[in-house]
């Protein structure tokens, strides 16, 4: 299964319907919980998912309401019990901050610690890209291995059934068939998370081709000198970043709370975001995958 649960959706201060950041993505038996704000430990509660079921933790950078959640999420884990190793993946200039979270909740998790400081795979599938913040920041991209799709009729055509399909795609040949004469290119399914940036270009290299792109939206368009002034993405930049890079469906999120109503967010990100559906997202909210391309 492959699904995002949004957490909390505030920037900076919680309202008292948005809750502080926290987005949990599940992948494939992975569960990657993105930059846990405060209350993250009870939203979760809300959501009805559970602290057993995340496997890494991303930070994108140490301001508070990126990161506070963090001693309570550890210490519900082992509460439930959490057997497997965590990984924490945090900039590295964070560690003192990351080190207090820690220290501060309860002990007994298989908690490893893996900082970051440049651009990069960081894990399989999961690499980094700096981003243009007031302290060292980083998105988070999530890519499936391309692959390939078979092709009924051109199995039949070459007389392979049965176990013979799972040979023929585990050894990539049968006989004098190969795997490509019977299939086609199925590209992998991605994942961005863009969070805390003004716009630059590690925002649109994890972008490029996502099926789906968490991105910030803290201003509206009339607020761009805030946005510059603080380094974040009005409504109409993460619209334009997704549209520059080909996304399928952009989640805004990460909102002031000058806005009580975010639809005219929404609208400016739409207006310029190409193709993409875009969605504001509202706490508690859950966005699955689109289904594939047809040309994979």
């Amino acid at each position: 299964m492959r699904e995002l649960v949004v957490l909390g959706t505030a920037s900076q201060v919680p309202t008292r319907a948005r809750n502080h950041n926290g987005y949990l993505l599940l992948w494939d038996g992975e569960g990657l919980l993105f930059d846990p704000g405060e209350g993250t430990q009870r939203q979760m509660l809300h959501a009805g998912v559970s602290a057993t079921q995340v496997t890494r933790i991303c930070l994108t950078h140490v301001h508070g309401d990126h990161c506070y959640g963090l001693p309570g999420v550890l210490s519900r884990m082992v509460l439930d019990g959490v057997e497997h190793p965590v990984h924490l993946h945090y900039p590295a200039s964070g560690e003192a901050v990351v080190r207090a979270l820690v220290a501060v909740s309860s002990g007994g998790v298989d908690l490893r610690l893996v900082p970051h400081g440049s651009a990069g795979a960081i894990a399989p599938g999961l690499e980094i890209r700096p981003l243009r913040h007031r302290i060292e920041t980083y998105g988070y991209r999530l890519a499936e291995p391309d692959g390939r799709t078979l092709v009924r009729e051109r199995l039949a055509a070459a007389g392979i059934a049965g176990p013979d399909v799972g040979r023929l795609q585990r050894d990539g040949r049968l006989g004098g068939v190969r795997l490509e004469d019977v299939s086609r290119p199925r590209r992998g399914q991605r994942f961005a998370f863009v969070m805390d940036t003004a716009p630059c270009d590690g925002a649109g290299e994890l972008a490029d081709g996502a099926d789906l792109l968490v991105a910030e939206s803290t201003f509206a368009d009339d607020d761009a000198a805030l946005a510059e002034q603080y380094l974040h993405l009005t409504a109409g930049q993460a619209g334009a970043l997704a549209g520059a890079a080909g996304v399928r469906n952009l989640v805004l999120t990460h909102f002031s709370s000058r806005y009580p109503e975010v639809s005219g967010l929404e609208d400016e990100a739409r207006r310029r975001a190409a193709a993409a559906v875009v969605r504001a997202a509202n706490d508690l909210d859950r966005f699955g995958f689109p289904r594939r391309r047809p040309d994979g």
